[in-house]
């Protein structure tokens, strides 16, 4: 083969790297398509929800009256057994470092698991909140609609005649015409009587 040929052949080849390399970019730069499913070695797992549901449990029991007391029952059975069992079923000397261990072990454990139920606890009081908050922005709308049309009725019902506006104008009227009445029986001369 030529150098020509092999120059051909490299340039070639260097086209399709390239080429891949930028279909590989393109690929990588599409953020609105999922990325393909990689196979996984373990295929067991959960769901957030479902690992966050757990936690809550597990943590509203580490917080139980029962929890406490079947801790301190195991602890106090743990100490009691090597302290006071004979040589060769003590599985756990003094220091009780297996103890500790095992201790330390669930301490590591519960401690995540606790933070992540509070913070799904936090997760529903700020939703909470956010809903009592629209709802009391909503309320103080209707409020103050409400305020607004009871004003407006207000001003309405200044320029129309309310019912005892009425009765006092015609008990007003009524007592003129009276006065006027007496007033007109007081001029009048009295009318001879004809049989005198």
């Amino acid at each position: 083969m030529s150098e020509r040929a092999e120059r051909r052949g490299g340039s070639r080849s260097g086209r399709i790297d390239k080429r891949d390399k930028r279909d590989k970019l393109d690929k990588l730069d599409k953020l609105d398509q999922p990325r393909e499913q990689r196979a996984r070695l373990l295929t067991w797992s959960f769901s957030q929800e479902a690992f966050g549901v757990l936690s809550e449990k597990f943590a509203r029991f580490m917080g139980t009256a029962q929890f406490l007391i079947g801790m301190t029952i195991f602890v106090i059975a743990w100490v009691g057994w090597n302290l006071l069992a004979p040589k060769g079923l003590v599985f756990d000397e003094y220091p009780f470092i297996f103890l500790t261990l095992m201790l330390s072990l669930q301490a590591s454990y519960a401690a995540p698991l606790i933070l992540l139920a509070q913070n799904r606890q936090a997760d529903r009081d700020r939703v909470a909140l956010e809903q009592d908050r629209a709802r009391d922005e909503r309320n103080l709308a209707d409020t103050e609609f409400l305020t607004r049309e009871v004003a407006s009725l207000r001003l309405a019902l200044r320029e129309q005649a309310t019912r005892d506006f009425v009765r006092s104008e015609l008990r007003g009227l009524l007592d003129e015409l009276e006065e006027r009445a007496m007033i007109r029986r007081v001029d009048e001369p009295a009318a001879p009587h004809h049989g005198d």
